[in-house]
């Protein structure tokens, strides 16, 4: 999926001579944490509102240029590796450049985050689990095994978070049965962190519980 319908040029990039005062202007008429600064017509990084609010309005980016951040993405790059861009760089504004480096405009943060939601992982019916596993001991192949072995399909999977020798993993599965596809997980070893009304081993478990508990105090 690309995005180059997505690249927008209704700012000026800035010149590095221009003054502090005026780009403070431009960022009072924004919402953008960066804009783009350029030497001679080239893209040489951005400056962030936060760095421009500190600094004197008698300067110039010039003088300032050691607070450049020069973040930028490829026309050609994937949407996925853009998104990484953005939250590597803590922006909402992506400078794009092409293959010559010539800067051709910039894409926003909330455009991208849309290509997410129309993937299938995001609107596509299904039921999403989080299970749990040792580093070393999952792999994405067997998670395809065991959902597919349950009559069901993969919409999306990714690590969601990694703690010492622990992943967890985030699943969206198409609409099944999924009550099976917990328990083939559990048999294979992975943890179930998602909770989830059809699961009938904890409710197994809680029925078991309340049993216990009503002998005991008998």
């Amino acid at each position: 999926m690309l995005f180059e319908d997505y690249i927008i040029n209704d700012i000026d990039i800035q010149d590095i001579n221009q003054d502090i005062a005026l780009v403070k202007d431009v960022f009072d008429q924004l919402t953008y944490t960066h804009i783009p600064v350029a030497r001679n017509g080239v893209y040489i990084g951005c400056i962030s509102e936060n760095d421009v609010r500190c600094f004197e309005s008698g300067k110039t980016l010039q003088d300032c240029q050691y607070a450049f951040e020069t973040f930028f993405c490829r026309i050609t790059d994937n949407w996925l590796d853009v998104l990484e861009n953005f939250a590597q760089n803590h922006t909402n504004l992506m400078p794009v450049l092409d293959e010559n480096q010539k800067y051709l405009g910039y894409v926003e943060l909330n455009d991208i985050l849309s290509l997410f939601n129309e993937t299938p992982f995001l609107n596509e019916a299904g039921g999403i689990l989080v299970v749990e596993k040792g580093i070393n001991d999952y792999s994405f192949s067997e998670i395809s095994q065991i959902v597919e072995s349950n009559e069901a399909n993969v919409l999306g999977a990714f690590i969601s978070k990694m703690e010492k020798d622990m992943v967890q993993l985030t699943i969206k599965i198409g609409q099944s049965a999924i009550n099976e596809v917990l328990q083939s997980f559990r048999r294979y070893g992975y943890s179930i962190v998602s909770s989830h009304q059809e699961d009938t081993f904890y409710k197994n478990l809680k029925d078991r519980s309340k049993y216990l508990d009503k002998y005991l105090n008998i």
